[in-house]
């Protein structure tokens, strides 16, 4: 059992499955007590009927208060799940990129704001960010995607080194693909890229707490990941034509 996690207060938005879904059972599983949310309010109550939880259906966006009130006024673990994988290039509309942008940044900025006022007066809150390696990397065939995931994983970084000595603690989850609907949705450049080295969600959830346990900012539960950001941080033009290969052999295939 994880000390931090018993008898804690989670909310897991976006929980009505896939990596959400896994998240709320492992720490319902753990020992804590968990609001379940999700704009599906039926997949929202289903599990958390099934873990003890509490459904709070709704934008991910505008419910810390309900959930908060939902845990008897305290939230001490928050996770900013919900995702939006939005396909296309830099032509895609631009409703696709102001959606992408507000459920894959803007949900996890609005969500601290109401959030840190408590954490710092208490000196103590923890924040999990679910980005994806496209946060640290990129993805093909994904611009608003990759783009807005860069946005949420350089939030969470921000947050982690402007609050740590005053208690804060953030983890930013960077899995590759997983065996969800939107790794479904992914289409080719998916199958190409993602499929091969897919993992379960429950996977992703204990990553995050092996995580939480040691106290690590990044989470790979991909553990290869991390060569190829090394990578991409040292060799940026070896890296660039590497990614350039996959896109070619996207496009040929296509």
């Amino acid at each position: 059992m994880v000390e931090a996690v018993q008898d804690a207060g989670v909310v897991v938005t976006g929980a009505g499955g896939g990596i959400g879904a896994a998240l709320a059972r492992r720490f319902a599983a753990e020992g804590a007590r968990v609001v379940v949310n999700d704009l599906d309010a039926e997949r929202a109550k289903a599990v958390a009927d099934e873990i003890g939880g509490i459904a709070v259906p709704g934008d991910a966006s505008s419910i810390v208060a309900e959930a908060r009130d939902a845990l008897g006024g305290t939230v001490d673990i928050y996770c900013a799940n919900a995702g939006l994988g939005s396909a296309g290039t830099e032509a895609a509309d631009e409703e696709v990129w102001e959606r992408a942008w507000d459920v894959n940044v803007m949900a996890h900025v609005r969500a601290a704001h109401a959030l840190l006022p408590a954490w710092l007066e208490r000196g103590e809150g923890r924040f999990v960010s679910t980005v994806s390696a496209a946060g640290l990397l990129t993805m093909i065939g994904a611009a608003p995607y990759s783009v807005t995931k860069h946005g949420a994983y350089a939030f969470a970084e921000w947050l982690s080194l402007t609050y740590r000595h005053r208690g804060l603690k953030v983890h930013a989850i960077c899995p590759q693909g997983v065996r969800t609907d939107m790794l479904t949705a992914s289409g080719s450049a998916g199958e190409l890229v993602l499929v091969p080295t897919a993992i379960e969600p429950a996977e992703v959830a204990d990553a995050l707490l092996k995580g939480i346990e040691e106290d690590r900012f990044l989470i790979l539960p991909h553990p290869e990941v991390a060569a190829y950001y090394q990578t991409r941080a040292t060799e940026p033009d070896r890296w660039l034509t590497n990614m350039n290969h996959l896109q070619q052999k996207w496009e040929s295939a296509r």
